[in-house]
């Protein structure tokens, strides 16, 4: 129980809370106390050093800063004496005599100049060090998305706490004493070239302007052009799986601003993607009207478009032609050879609802289950060993369970740059004391923060994984009560890993004995551990079996099913999660249930009255297979890029030129638009209406903030009017209905309705009643498993597919960069993110490439046995020896026509972590800066 406070405010008699402050209760009870250093929002602590918030306390002789003084019993306290209301005034005027006059500053619409409006202060009558003779602005923009005006700082220390607190990046600090003193970042760096990240959250809780968006400011970059918004739309981001909530301000039907908002997974945090890549959305390159392939066009495999005239390739179209012409050749396809000839790629960038409409109308227009999304290029692994081992492909803890956990186990994930955000969670948690241990082949920046650093030999995952479950296991640090009553599997476990000792796998994995005993020791003897993996994990011709490793882990020890413990494969995309479970995958319908069971599938047909395909589907390598082959002759792709993200490019793009029929649906005319028959101008993530599930499990409404353009059309209306065409009796008036439809054949969703999710913003699921909280905790008390329990499934040592040699002695391995996210097709649109990062690179480490006579910036070719792509070296001491990193979303230098599609024989997902490459100079070429 907590105890509550009581004293008197304002003479009204109210109650705090233990950990409250005067200007806690204050607000809550809706009286108004000015605050400039004290940012209101989740993770800043009160600092009480510009001293706005002053309130008199009866009985002491001097004033107090309400946002650190926590009230006593019986205290009385004033906000709206004249002594405190004078202090207030005061303060404000003498830091408006340290800023430039409202009218010549960055922002006269910030906090500070709102407050002092409100108390009557337009200036100061205070000397000022811009009197007399001109002083030169303190101003840099030297970062592409945020402008520091020096000018306008009143020291308060926002900013150092947003950055070095709540993002826990470390860049910013304060310099210089007296009224000189002002933040820096690092050691007097301009800040476009500091390490500071541009995730923006100094510009979120800086309360004068003196750091702010580019994107609100005039030609100049010295004052706010925009001063008021036409509107301001909460949404949520369209990048990440975090999900984070956003506020989206609308100026002329321009996305201008974007915020955090106080939601679960962020807490009002974003990073540079989220708050500054908005611009995508409105790029002139969106397409606009219909377009249909010229007769003339060539269509073959590998062609590089950039800088080719689409006109050339394609005409302009109404929508009746396009729309018939996409329908048209799908239905004699379909007419000809049957479903099975035709497949669909969804998108895990769209909705749920797109994605629920989406796999419906493949199976019951098309015929077939040949429907699947980049899910099979992510987690097909994770989710295939997760529905082995405990019966559910969903999380079993959110990421912010990192903050209750006393052990955090990141493996074969770089959440600093994939999941900024939750990333925040881990390091706070390392900053409170808590063990963090990191495992990857490369450096990560989240090791600065880590406990224990393994940087493993990459693809010897189950080598090390074992070696750690022999160490539970021989020194009985499982918990055996756990395994009686939950488990299945754990003989055969044990009889498994008795020959993975440490001392004979340190060998296989690079990684000293001692040091896996003692992650492993660390993992099982905490009271509370969470694992969280990603595609380092998963993107592996074993991926399954690294999977079957980490969920053993859990299972052996018991860190499952309580705050603070469980297994969680942190989803790359916005809403890959709720994807999948809307049924965007070729074995499964809607939540997981198998297209193969004679009783689920007789419950479908009765529901969409239809005769559905008995069989499983192919998935997105296999499809591209079976194009080779002249099984499948049409497909239909949604907001996916399969020229861009599969493996081994040349191989997928021969096989979409083969296509007798493609349909596109998309906002670019992407590396895949290129090969369609028909282009289907589609609707961004700003301009549409609907729900996304983020990876912890939450359903979240995104919501419209502007027009769509031209005459771009609404993805599920588009979804809609070609299963009409197709023949199917399809009638829904809003996106809602699509929305109750599917939430009617997902028990996931059960008690969460439209208007919940409308109302609530975000609905962790599954929830146990209309009116009750979602569980943030899964798997308390059984598994949803035929027999309650959870089944560990041994794991053997199997090398990668492909190994180094004398001819391809380096490893390939590929992944994101922090500015760009997936494919590119958005990212690179966004000015700020490619400014950032512009052009395609290959990392290799700076011992290497001394080795090799290179220098960074040489242009380099990486080859493997699939092809050969040109790239920017650079150097990077996080990449290993022997290894090169690429990261896939550079279309002038394309990582994926090097990847090897060899599949995981479960997930059936490609080997994109590992390949044999070799690299050779270009002279030819000048290096680059």
């Amino acid at each position: 129980m907590t105890s509550t406070i009581n004293f008197t405010l304002d003479g009204k008699s109210v109650a705090a809370g233990e950990t409250e402050t005067i200007w806690d209760v204050a607000k809550r009870e809706g009286t108004r106390i000015p605050h400039l250093c004290h940012v209101d929002m989740p993770g800043y602590r009160p600092d009480g050093n510009c001293r706005a918030c002053m309130v008199e306390v009866d009985g002491e002789r001097v004033l107090a800063a309400s946002c650190i003084r926590k009230p006593a019993e019986g205290m009385v306290v004033r906000t709206d004496t004249e002594r405190a209301v004078k202090s207030r005034e005061m303060v404000v005027e003498l830091l408006a005599s340290n800023m430039r006059a409202r009218e010549d500053g960055p922002d006269n619409q910030s906090m500070f100049w709102q407050w002092a409006s409100s108390m009557g202060v337009s200036g100061s009558r205070y000397a000022s060090k811009f009197a007399g003779e001109h002083v030169e602005a303190e101003f840099d923009i030297s970062n592409p998305a945020i402008a520091v005006n020096m000018d306008a700082c009143i020291a308060c220390g926002a900013c150092v706490r947003a950055c070095r607190e709540v993002q826990v990046n470390d860049v910013i600090g304060m310099a210089q004493r007296g009224n000189r003193t002002v933040p820096v970042f690092d050691i007097h760096d301009p800040m476009g070239l500091s390490t500071c990240v541009t995730c923006g959250e100094c510009v979120q809780a800086c309360p004068t302007g003196a750091l702010y968006e580019k994107s609100l400011m005039d030609e100049t970059r010295t004052h706010r052009a925009v001063q008021e918004f036409d509107k301001v739309v909460d949404s949520v981001c369209p990048f990440c799986g975090v999900g984070c909530q956003t506020k989206v301000a609308v100026k002329d039907n321009r996305i201008v601003q974007v915020d955090g908002r106080d939601g679960y997974a962020n807490e009002n945090r974003l990073c540079v993607k989220g708050r500054f890549g908005f611009d995508y959305a409105m790029s002139p390159e969106r397409l606009t009207r219909p377009l249909i392939r010229r007769d003339d066009a060539p269509k073959t495999g590998d062609l590089d478009m950039r800088g080719v005239d689409p006109l050339t390739i394609f005409r302009e179209a109404t929508w009746e032609e396009a729309m018939a012409r996409a329908a048209g050749g799908l239905k004699s396809i379909l007419d000809r050879d049957g479903g099975q000839a035709l497949a669909g790629f969804g998108s895990a960038k769209g909705s749920n609802e797109e994605a629920y409409l989406f796999q419906k109308l493949v199976r019951q227009g098309f015929d077939t289950n040949n429907v699947d999304h980049c899910t099979r290029l992510c987690h097909a692994s994770s989710v295939a060993a997760l529905m082995e081992g405990v019966g559910s492909g969903a999380v079993s803890a959110p990421f912010n369970d990192a903050m209750k956990a006393d052990c955090i186990v990141v493996i074969g994930a770089r959440p600093t740059t994939n999941h900024p955000v939750a990333a925040t969670y881990f390091k706070q948690a390392a900053k409170r004391g808590k063990k963090l241990i990191v495992i990857d082949p490369r450096g990560q920046d989240l090791m600065r923060h880590a406990t224990h650093s393994l940087r493993f030999r990459a693809g010897s995952d189950v080598a090390m994984l074992n070696a750690m479950i022999n160490v539970i296991i021989e020194e009985k640090l499982y918990d055996e009560q756990y395994i009686q009553a939950n488990v299945a599997g754990f003989e055969a476990l044990r009889e498994k890993v008795k020959d993975f000792t440490p001392e004979a796998m340190a060998e296989v994995c690079g990684i000293p004995a001692e040091m896996l005993r003692d992650v492993a020791r660390t993992y099982a003897t905490a009271e509370r551990s969470i694992i969280f993996w990603g595609m380092g994990i998963s993107q592996h011709t074993h991926g399954t079996d690294n999977s079957r490793c980490l969920i053993a882990l859990a299972l052996i020890t018991g860190h499952i099913g309580r705050p603070g413990t469980g297994l969680h494969p942190l989803r790359g995309q916005n809403n890959v999660q709720g994807a999948s479970d809307a049924g965007l995958i070729p074995m499964y319908y809607p939540d997981y249930k198998s297209v193969e069971n004679v009783d689920i599938r007789a419950s479908y047909e009765n529901f969409w009255g239809q005769t559905l395909d008995p069989k499983r589907g192919l998935t997105v390598v296999e499809i591209i297979d079976a194009i080779h082959d002249g099984e499948i002759k049409g497909m239909y792709v949604m907001g996916e890029n399969p020229a861009m993200s599969d493996p081994d490019q040349i191989h997928a793009r021969d096989a979409l030129a083969k296509l007798e029929h493609l349909v596109v649906q998309d906002i670019f005319l992407t590396e895949t638009a290129w090969h369609a028959d028909v282009v289907l101008p589609a609707s961004a993530h700003a301009e549409k209406l609907g729900t996304f599930t983020n990876t912890n499990r939450q359903v979240q409404i995104g919501r419209p903030a502007l027009d769509l353009p031209g005459d771009a059309r609404q993805d599920w209306e588009l979804i809609v009017e070609l299963a009409q065409r197709l023949g199917l009796d399809w009638n829904y008036g809003h996106v809602s209905e699509v929305y109750t439809e599917m939430a009617s054949v997902m028990p996931s969703l059960k008690h969460i309705s439209w208007e919940r999710v409308e109302r609530e913003e975000s609905v962790i699921y599954p929830a146990d009643g209309p009116d009750v909280p979602g569980n943030e905790i899964i798997f308390t008390t059984s598994f949803p498993t035929e027999d309650g329990r959870g089944l560990i499934v041994p794991a053997d040592l199997l090398p990668p597919d492909e190994v180094p040699d004398e001819e391809y002695p380096l490893v390939l391995t590929t992944g994101r960069l922090l500015e760009h996210w997936h494919t590119g097709a958005m990212t690179r649109r966004a000015g700020v993110l490619d400014a950032i990062e512009p052009q395609g690179i290959a990392a290799m480490n700076p011992r290497e490439i001394g080795r090799r006579g290179l220098r960074q910036g040489d242009m380099i070719a990486v080859e493997t046995r699939r092809g050969t792509v040109e790239a920017i070296l650079r150097a990077d001491r996080e990449v290993a020896d022997g290894m090169v990193f690429m990261p896939f979303c550079f279309n002038e230098s394309p990582a994926n026509r090097l990847t090897n599609p060899m599949l995981d024989p479960f997930g059936k997902i490609p080997e994109f972590k590992y390949c044999a490459a070799r690299i050779a100079t270009l002279p030819q070429v000048e290096a680059a800066e």
